[in-house]
């Protein structure tokens, strides 16, 4: 099986056997993060404690890599540091932008399974949206207090 045959498989089975995708209770942030140009959409939800995401969740709907990324991201940040979980954040980006070293991309386990997105450009917010969702929540939780939730309906224009 060569490389590309098995990031597929990955990305595959985070899209349809999610571990994370289900609401939250009790989550101490939540935010819904949208990418307009596909239709992609999540709702984020994550639980901290002490500056540490001790669970993590999301809802939503969008394309395969949309979904499979935030699945992938939250296998990486549960159990890490808001602050580990930032850092991770700037791998991935810098992984998409081609401005870190591989052993720096080594860090995002099956995330690193996108590294090849920088080919699709139309595919690049598509795989970035959990994360910068995750970004701007940790860096602007205030704005996760005052959270509407958007209707979550299966999106057609985005297929993978």
């Amino acid at each position: 099986m060569d490389t590309k045959e098995l990031y597929r498989e990955i990305l595959n089975d985070h899209n349809v056997n999610p571990a994370h995708k289900t609401e939250m209770d009790g989550a101490t942030l939540k935010l819904h993060g949208v990418n307009p140009s596909c239709g992609d959409n999540i709702v984020l939800y994550l639980k901290t404690e002490n500056g540490i995401i001790t669970d993590g969740s999301y809802t939503g709907s969008g394309c395969a890599i949309s979904q499979a990324s935030t699945d992938m991201m939250l296998d990486l940040v549960i159990g890490k540091s808001e602050e580990e979980a930032k850092n991770l954040y700037e791998i991935f980006t810098g992984m998409i932008h081609g401005t870190v070293t591989e052993e720096q991309i080594e860090q995002l386990d099956e995330a690193a399974s996108l590294s090849d997105i920088s080919r699709m450009p139309s595919r690049v917010k598509c795989a970035e949206l959990g994360w910068r969702t995750l970004h701007e929540m940790l860096s602007s939780p205030a704005k996760t207090r005052e959270f509407s939730r958007q209707a979550s309906q299966p999106h057609e224009n985005c297929p993978i």
